[in-house]
């Protein structure tokens, strides 16, 4: 027993690291014995950083792994990836030293198993969207009545026996119209567009179904792929009548049901928003026959209040005719008061232009003289004879004509030159 306890002793200590070289050394460890690696898992926390570095986490049900995603080859993705998707991803495991976490340097990543087809899903309702088919205002209600009721889904579907039960139940009166399709596999998608036309000509037509369901039970997303096909939910956006989807549980969500009317958990919950309860629509016809009955006996009420009104008033035709003498007097009165109000007011207004008048025609008189005056002072100044006065002559030819320049004259010439006392005759000489 004493032999093991002096061997002990005798053991080296271990080799003191210091915590940077330790950690590079266990980078190359991995390296070693892992690098290249391939993981598959599901994305977690991703996130795109400003300098176009992505960081997330990979994850299963037994742990979980961080991975960094630097720029270059982010830029080479070919998808977004997003929380939930399934994808592969290659790359080096590494030590991130100042924090000494264990993680992924990933240079590949990929869509993987029901990730590619979830990332599938994400691209059509992207393009879908973009395209306006799940617009809010697009969406019709339901009818609060509907006459008939059209449902598109497998015969074989436990989906349709939970519609049928709920429909019996609530309105066994409206009638059900079941157009029958695949909801699984390659064919499905032809044969649901095909039920749904065959249910939009009947509608059309004859005006059967006024809402159309489109129910089938829970399934994966492969099962219930179908209702995410392209052709499906196109068909269903042109649909002439509200549709109510119910496909799969409350957890499942198709493009179908974004772009019908209204969206259903269940089957039987689409069968119960587009079916009122029998006894509340019992309850409701009882509600508004007492209604009705109530307004019918105010009506009968009123009218006989207003014939009694009326019989009296008919009763006493003196009465209306004292009141209509008492309104032709007051009438009669104010006539009287308008005349001798504006018979007065004429006066008053003839006083005053009597008054005014020899004033406004004295005015006029001083106003016209000094017009002649200034007229009569323009006109003198214009006078010729004026200028005459001071030294000036007027040269005219023996015709008359004016003089004004030298080129008129001639040696010999006859002229006139008035002046301001008279006129002298003038001969032109060399």
């Amino acid at each position: 027993m004493a032999a093991p306890f002096l061997n002990a002793g005798a053991v080296s200590a271990p080799r003191v690291w210091a915590v940077g070289p330790l950690m590079r050394a266990v980078a190359d460890t991995l390296a070693a014995r892992f690098n290249p690696v391939a993981v598959q898992g599901e994305v977690s926390g991703f996130s795109r950083a400003a300098s176009g570095h992505c960081y997330f986490s990979l994850k299963d049900d037994t742990g979980q792994v961080r991975c960094a995603m630097f720029r270059r080859s982010a830029d080479q993705l070919s998808f977004t990836p997003r929380d939930g998707a399934l994808v592969e991803a290659q790359g080096k495991l590494d030590v991130y030293g100042p924090r000494g976490d264990l993680q992924l340097i990933v240079e590949n990543l990929k869509p993987a198993g029901q990730g590619a087809l979830f990332e599938r899903f994400l691209q059509l309702k992207a393009r879908l969207e973009a395209d306006g088919l799940f617009d809010a205002e697009r969406k019709r209600a339901l009818p609060v009545q509907p006459r008939s009721i059209a449902v598109v889904t497998s015969l074989g579907a436990a989906a349709l026996r939970d519609v049928v039960t709920a429909l019996r139940r609530r309105v066994p009166h409206i009638p059900v119209l079941i157009y029958p399709a695949s909801v699984q596999g390659a064919q499905a998608p032809a044969e649901l567009r095909a039920a749904l036309d065959t249910a939009y000509g009947h509608h059309r037509d004859c005006g059967q179904g006024d809402v159309l369901l489109l129910v089938r039970g829970g399934g994966s997303l492969e099962d219930l792929w179908a209702f995410n096909d392209e052709g499906v939910v196109r068909t269903l956006a042109s649909a002439p009548m509200p549709v109510v989807c119910g496909v799969g549980h409350e957890t499942d969500f198709t493009l179908a049901d974004f772009v019908a009317d209204l969206r259903a958990p269940t089957p039987t919950a689409a069968a119960e928003m587009c079916a009122p309860a029998r006894e509340l629509c019992l309850g409701e016809l009882g509600y508004l026959q007492e209604r009705i009955g109530g307004s019918m006996h105010r009506t009968v009420d009123q009218s006989a209040q207003r014939l009694d009104r009326l019989a009296q008033r008919l009763g006493r035709p003196s009465g209306r005719l004292h009141a209509g003498r008492e309104q032709l007097a007051h009438l009669h009165h104010r006539l009287r008061s308008a005349l001798l109000l504006l018979r007065q007011q004429h006066r008053h207004r003839l006083s005053d232009l009597v008054h005014s008048l020899p004033q406004g025609v004295r005015r006029s008189i001083d106003i016209q003289a000094q017009r002649i005056d200034r007229s009569s002072t323009a006109l003198a100044l214009l006078d010729p004879y004026l200028v005459l006065e001071r030294g000036y002559a007027f040269l005219t030819d023996a015709d008359g004509q004016a003089i004004t320049r030298t080129d008129q004259l001639c040696v010999g010439q006859s002229l006139q030159a008035q002046l301001a006392d008279g006129v002298i005759g003038l001969t032109v000489k060399p």
